[in-house]
């Protein structure tokens, strides 16, 4: 299989969901529209930011399906979608509805709870899953801190090597540099590696990253679009610039409590994917008071995405 080196921005959106929890479909195809408007292009559906193994198979299902339809006319926005790990089978079975749907591509990341014991059978896992959908660019997401498996990328492309036809790359969350140039060269550059990390993007441009997948793609396009460019025009001091005003706005969802932060962020503009659910802790009005106040500060309007039109 030809591997296709995706670049720029690809966005992980977040799932929206109604005051009580259930999901708010009707809100993706505008959502398409929203990202599509501040320069992303594409999609890691379900995954970490999206609330993927906080959802059912079946809703993980109708999200994509939602995703497939509304972007089906686009070939230029790519959507992956996040298959989980634990469960083999259900990955395999969602593996083969995004294909049926014509998704772009699948990502699958390591069983976190019975983990692998070694990189060699973290490849058999891959092989397995990718297997299922051989024409369809399968990627695996490394995310330590939220899976507890942590062997070096390097090593697994060594172990799947001329083994799974389909593996297109990694989606890179982490800050290994030194692991993360290593699978950048490997076999000539043959790999497609999606940096995962917003605030050192700038690190990984150096390093030669082309594409990116990040949450906060999902609300401040265009401070990275301008990253990005400055840097491809040798404007470091530019670029570190706004990397700097990235890790100010990554701090806050450190300060209000984590992921369910980027939903906050969200509705400042004016996209309300709801909350996120347990056993995420999300922000109380009061604290949604401050962190406004906060995002002031920041500035925020100077560089956050702008829907064409008022979503509600």
């Amino acid at each position: 299989m030809a591997i296709n080196h995706l670049e720029g921005l690809i966005a992980a959106p977040f799932t929206p969901m109604y005051p009580d929890g259930s999901l708010n479909l009707s809100l993706i195809p505008a959502y398409y529209e929203f990202l599509k408007e501040n320069g992303v292009n594409g999609a890691f559906i379900c995954g970490s930011t999206g609330e993927g193994v906080s959802l059912t198979l079946v809703e993980k299902k109708v999200v994509a399906k939602a995703w497939a339809d509304c972007t089906s006319n686009d070939a230029d926005f790519k959507v992956m979608l996040f298959l989980g790990g634990t469960c083999l089978e259900d990955c395999k079975d969602l593996a083969r509805f995004a294909e049926q749907i014509n998704l772009y591509a699948v990502s699958f990341t390591a069983p976190f709870y019975f983990k692998p014991v070694n990189i060699e059978m973290l490849a058999e896992a891959c092989k397995e899953v990718a297997a299922t959908v051989p024409q369809m660019p399968f990627y695996y997401y490394h995310i330590p801190v939220l899976t507890g498996v942590n062997f070096a990328m390097f090593d697994l492309l060594k172990a799947i090597e001329n083994k799974i036809p389909n593996f297109a790359g990694i989606k890179f969350t982490h800050e290994d540099f030194m692991d993360f140039q290593s699978c950048l060269s490997y076999n000539d550059n043959h790999y497609d590696m999606l940096w995962g990390r917003d605030e050192n993007m700038l690190s990984a441009l150096v390093l030669g990253a082309k594409g990116a997948v990040g949450s906060t793609f999902n609300y401040a396009a265009p401070l990275y679009n301008r990253l990005i460019k400055a840097f491809q025009n040798n404007d470091l001091q530019t670029a570190q610039k706004l990397q700097l005003t990235s890790i100010n706005m990554i701090r806050l969802l450190g300060k209000y409590g984590g992921i369910a932060t980027g939903k906050a962020y969200m509705k400042l503009v004016d996209i309300d994917c709801g909350k996120f659910r347990l056993p995420v802790k999300n922000m109380d009005n009061t604290h949604f008071e401050m962190f406004k106040n906060d995002v002031k500060d920041l500035n925020f309007s100077e560089f956050c995405s702008k829907p064409a039109v008022s979503i509600a």
